[in-house]
């Protein structure tokens, strides 16, 4: 398998296996607020204060050793 191992160093910082459960409760979270505003009368709220990447499961990325911990970087 030529692909079998990742090209970069990077991987997340975390114990959860995906973000998904994250993002679609505050996608549902946006729907309902914009839902609920009038936009005849109110402006509609600003998506990025929906979904603080900070405040999910994940933590972003770190760089790692290939060296030190060679089965992280498997795929």
């Amino acid at each position: 398998m030529a692909r079998s191992y990742r090209k970069t160093p990077i991987t997340g910082m975390t114990t959860a296996e995906s973000d998904k459960r994250f993002k679609k409760a505050e996608h549902r979270r946006e729907r309902r607020k914009l839902k609920a505003t009038d936009l005849t009368d109110d402006t509609p709220a600003d998506p990025k204060s929906f979904g603080n990447p900070w405040a999910s499961e994940k933590d972003g990325k770190q760089w790692i050793d290939p060296t030190k911990s060679p089965k992280l970087m498997r795929k």
